[in-house]
C-alpha cells in the first residue's frame, strides 16, 4: 500500500494527518518485517520505533508550524485590508463632514452679507426720505425770497440739459407761474451757453 505521490507537497492539516498515518503504518510494517527478516531484539526494535517516532513528531511539529506561520500571515494580510477599509471610510465620513461645514459657513456668510446689505439698503432709503423732507421744509420757507427765483432758474437750466431737447415744457405750481415765466429766459440763455449754440 503506497501513499499518492504529491501526499508530501500538499500543506493542509488533512495532508499533514494522512502523512502521519502512512509513516506510522510505514513504521509498523518495518518493524514486522524487520523481526521476521533480522529477528531484532526488542531493544533494537524500540530505538527504531522511538528514532521513528522522533521523526514524526519532528515533521509535525514543522507542518504544525509552517501552517500556523501561514495563517499569521494571512491573518496580517486581512487585518491590514480590514484597517485600510476602515481608514478610507473614516476620511469619507470626515470629508462629507468638512464639506458639509464648508458649505454651512457659506450660507451664514451669504445670509450675513444680504443682511448687511438690507440694513444699508433700508439706511440710504431713511437718508434720502429725510432729505426730502427736509427739502420740502426749506423749500417752503424760500418760496417768497429773490433766492427762491435762483433755484427756480438752475433747476430748470440743470432740466434743459439732461433733456437736451429743442422744444421742452416746463410744468410747475400755479403760484410759481409768474416767477417761472421770469426766470425761462435766463435759463435758455444759460442752456444756450453751456450748449455752445443749441436754441431751445
Amino acid at each position: 500500500f503506497l501513499p499518492p505521490k504529491d501526499l508530501w507537497n500538499r500543506s493542509s492539516v488533512h495532508s499533514t494527518v494522512l502523512r502521519l498515518c502512512f509513516l506510522s503504518l510505514f513504521l509498523s510494517a518495518a518493524c514486522c518485517s524487520a523481526k521476521r527478516k533480522m529477528a531484532l531484539n526488542d531493544e533494537d526494535v524500540a530505538k527504531q520505533i522511538k528514532h521513528m517516532m522522533a521523526f514524526i513528531e519532528q515533521e509535525a511539529k514543522e507542518k504544525a508550524e509552517e501552517i500556523d506561520a501561514k495563517a499569521e500571515e494571512e491573518f496580517n494580510i486581512e487585518k491590514g485590508r480590514l484597517v485600510q477599509n476602515e481608514k478610507l471610510k473614516v476620511m469619507a465620513f470626515y470629508e462629507k463632514k468638512e464639506k458639509a461645514l464648508d458649505l454651512q459657513k457659506k450660507i451664514h456668510r451669504s445670509n450675513l452679507l444680504n443682511q448687511s446689505r438690507l440694513r444699508v439698503l433700508k439706511s440710504r432709503d431713511d437718508l434720502v426720505k429725510t432729505l426730502l423732507e427736509e427739502t420740502r421744509k426749506r423749500l417752503g420757507e424760500i418760496t417768497g425770497s429773490a433766492q427762491y427765483d435762483k433755484l427756480l432758474q438752475e433747476v430748470i437750466t440743470q432740466g434743459l440739459c439732461q433733456l437736451l431737447e429743442p422744444v421742452v415744457i416746463v410744468r410747475c405750481r400755479r403760484e410759481d407761474l409768474g416767477r417761472v415765466k421770469g426766470v425761462l429766459s435766463k435759463s435758455a440763455a444759460e442752456y444756450n451757453r453751456i450748449t455752445k449754440g443749441k436754441n431751445v
